[in-house]
């Protein structure tokens, strides 16, 4: 493959490994959302189609802005700054900022293509 096929499935292939990361923390191997997430996403990745992608990032979007208030929520309930503040504020913030920053990319990328 390419560099720039690389790059321009970033967002996507990024995306697919946050849901094994999901899938991974599971108690149970069949887990049917982990699943139909991963086929949606693989999809997207052969199909191209431009309104399945702004669906997909604007779903992934209004998820992730969710949980950074469940984040802020949690991280409120700590009486003290700890350790355990800390590291929940660090790869929270990590996590959900670049998921966050890989969707907006992705429902740019598939704006321009749908304004095309």
């Amino acid at each position: 493959m390419k560099i720039k096929t690389i790059t321009s499935l970033l967002p996507e292939l990024f995306l697919i490994g946050f849901v094994i990361y999901y899938w991974t923390l599971t108690p149970n191997l069949f887990n049917p959302i982990a699943i139909a997430l991963l086929a949606i996403l693989v999809y997207q990745i052969f199909s191209k189609k431009t309104i399945l992608g702004l669906l997909i990032s604007t779903v992934v979007i209004m998820l992730s802005l969710f949980m950074v208030l469940a984040l802020v929520s949690e991280l409120a309930e700590f009486t003290v700054v700890n350790q355990d503040y800390n590291n929940l504020l660090l790869f929270g913030s990590l996590y959900l900022g670049l998921t966050l920053l890989l969707a907006g990319f992705m429902f740019f990328k598939y704006l321009k293509l749908q304004m095309k």
